[in-house]
């Protein structure tokens, strides 16, 4: 298997109801089973998931976390309207947003938007991957998967990595069970999360800086499905033991 990764240059700056379809097509040639990583933050612009805190009024809840953090309460409202769970109020504010993601401050980034602005991110990222996915593919006739992708921290390692929040056409996890290895041993339990690792290869090519690149293209991996969604990542309640965790210590 060979793989191929590359940006899409001269993206423009992504203003509400940009056609971001028609923005990749325009500066790129497209393949069969292209799969196409894009940046949140764009998507959210160009869906309009824009804020300013200056038209927030924040409630009690809001004040007494950010009492403790040291931040604007108005903030702090912020997330707390676009998460369905606090999993945790201090030192950081992690939290489960209404579409299952979990994440510091509900993934609001005040990079690369503009003054003043705050950037939310997509309330459906599944929805969003496909209107774009299908966007491309009426335009080009080629048959791609979309990745849309945030950055994120790890719980036991310091730094950031891409990973996706919402996909097209392409299962998140790869299901090796039943599967033998070198010596013959049947896998029972691995499960690779192949939307997380395509992620993290394009967010080495994306950059976090002015000199970002938002979109960027890999080619040669055969994971394009018919079908696929985000929620296939994401534990059942029943076998989350992190989150019954952090529910338990946010009680002591």
């Amino acid at each position: 298997m060979k793989m191929q990764a590359f940006t899409v240059e001269n993206i423009p700056l992504i203003k509400e109801r940009d056609n971001i379809a028609s923005i990749i097509c325009e500066r790129t040639s497209i393949e069969d089973n292209d799969i196409i990583v894009i940046a949140s933050t764009i998507v959210s612009k160009a869906e309009g998931r824009m804020f300013r805190l200056e038209d927030i009024t924040a409630g009690e809840d809001a004040k007494r976390i950010a009492d403790k953090h040291g931040i604007d309460a108005r903030f702090v409202q912020a997330v707390l309207d676009r998460s369905h769970e606090v999993l945790v109020e201090f030192p950081i504010l992690l939290v489960e947003t209404d579409n299952g993601h979990v994440c510091i401050k509900a993934g609001i980034d005040e990079s690369n938007v503009d003054k003043g602005y705050m950037a939310d991110l997509p309330t459906d990222p599944d929805q969003s991957a496909k209107n774009i996915g299908e966007g491309i593919e009426h335009q080009t006739g080629k048959k791609v998967s979309i990745i849309v992708t945030d950055t994120n921290g790890r719980s036991f390692k310091i730094g950031q990595t891409g990973i996706a929040i919402g996909v097209y056409k392409i299962h998140p996890i790869k299901n090796w069970k039943g599967q033998k290895d070198l010596f013959g041993n049947i896998l029972e339990i691995t499960e690779e999360a192949i939307a997380d690792e395509i992620a993290g290869a394009a967010n080495l090519l994306m950059g976090e800086g002015d000199g970002g690149y938002p979109v960027v293209i890999l080619r040669g991996l055969e994971f394009r499905s018919e079908e696929g969604s985000i929620r296939e990542m994401y534990r059942s309640k029943r076998e989350d033991i992190i989150k019954k965790g952090l529910r338990c210590l946010s009680k002591v």
